[in-house]
């Protein structure tokens, strides 16, 4: 997690003094792009670290090339406990290398540094559901992917039988309480969803990563296409803009526009993968919602109603 790296970026740089961008890549196993954005967002959050262009240059904390983090100020200190303290409330590791943080602040900043890091919790379960456990592969992923050797998995896609790959392990995601792992599968980038890996065996055999690879980047690239793919299919509907909100919340932010036209009613447009699944989340709104197009949703709509009053009439 990233606020372990920058409370190890810290600690690492008041042992060295001064470091390089590719210095800390290399020790914490990440690209020399990720080790200048935690430098940058350890700055950024008014911590005294900055760099030195030209020869000899590098990144360093004010005071010299043996600052103690005890130079810190009252404010820089709150400011890095703030930054880092939401990663205590969900990984015990985070919470302990905060905790041997306080005890090189001096006394005069310790009760701030404390209240700052207790400040704010994160919680991520969403209402009425309840908070999805990390896969149990996470773990052996994570060293997979420090370590760098490749992983023999069997991975099962949504509509497809389970099959075995050989995989470079480039890093992991989570997005919305969903693991993803990316990495390379015959040289081409592959996306895998954690819970759908059935078992994965880490080799011996070194991993190959790309020269320059940046997992935010890349991730960023799946954003688009995932995003790109959620809009397959498509529906316009009038609706009452009362219930905009909960169509945002059941399709997605991004696949909900409207236009207003009046004080109550809005005409919308609504992206989906696929004709069915409008259909299936529309079904719900019926007595709110008038589809003017296309005609094959009106038609699916259709069918799911008789196909309700069949089932459930008297």
């Amino acid at each position: 997690m990233r606020a372990d790296r920058l409370v190890a970026t810290l600690l690492l740089m008041q042992a060295r003094g001064r470091v390089t961008a590719k210095e800390v890549a290399a020790e914490f196993e990440t690209s020399i792009a990720t080790a200048r954005r935690d430098l940058e967002a350890l700055s950024a959050a008014g911590i005294p670290v900055y760099p030195q262009v030209g020869r000899g240059g590098g990144w360093q904390l004010l005071g010299g090339a043996r600052t103690d983090l005890s130079g810190l100020t009252s404010a820089e200190a709150r400011a890095l406990f703030l930054l880092v303290g939401p990663a205590a409330s969900l990984v015990p590791e985070a919470k302990s290398a905060l905790r041997k943080l306080v005890h090189a602040l001096p006394d005069s900043f310790r009760t701030d540094a404390e209240a700052a890091a207790e400040a704010v919790v994160l919680d991520p379960a969403r209402w009425g559901r309840p908070h999805r456990a990390q896969p149990p592969l996470v773990t052996e992923l994570q060293a997979a992917v420090i370590q760098r050797r490749k992983v023999r998995l069997s991975y099962r896609g949504w509509n497809r039988d389970p099959d075995e790959r050989l995989c470079d392990p480039w890093g992991l995601v989570e997005k919305n309480e969903v693991w993803y792992l990316l990495g390379g599968v015959d040289g081409a980038q592959r996306t895998f969803r954690i819970e759908r890996i059935i078992w994965a065996v880490v080799t011996e055999d070194p991993a190959d990563r790309p020269d320059g690879f940046d997992l935010a980047e890349a991730w960023d690239t799946v954003v688009r296409d995932v995003n790109q793919q959620r809009e397959s299919a498509s529906t316009i509907v009038v609706t009452n803009t009362a219930i905009l909100p909960f169509l945002r919340e059941q399709f997605g932010e991004l696949a909900v526009e409207d236009t207003a036209i009046d004080d109550h009613r809005a005409r919308v447009r609504i992206s989906a993968p696929a004709e069915i699944m409008l259909a299936r989340g529309l079904a719900g709104w019926g007595e709110y919602i008038d589809v003017l197009e296309p005609a094959s949703v009106r038609s699916e709509l259709m069918r799911l109603g008789a196909a309700l009053v069949e089932r459930n009439g008297p």
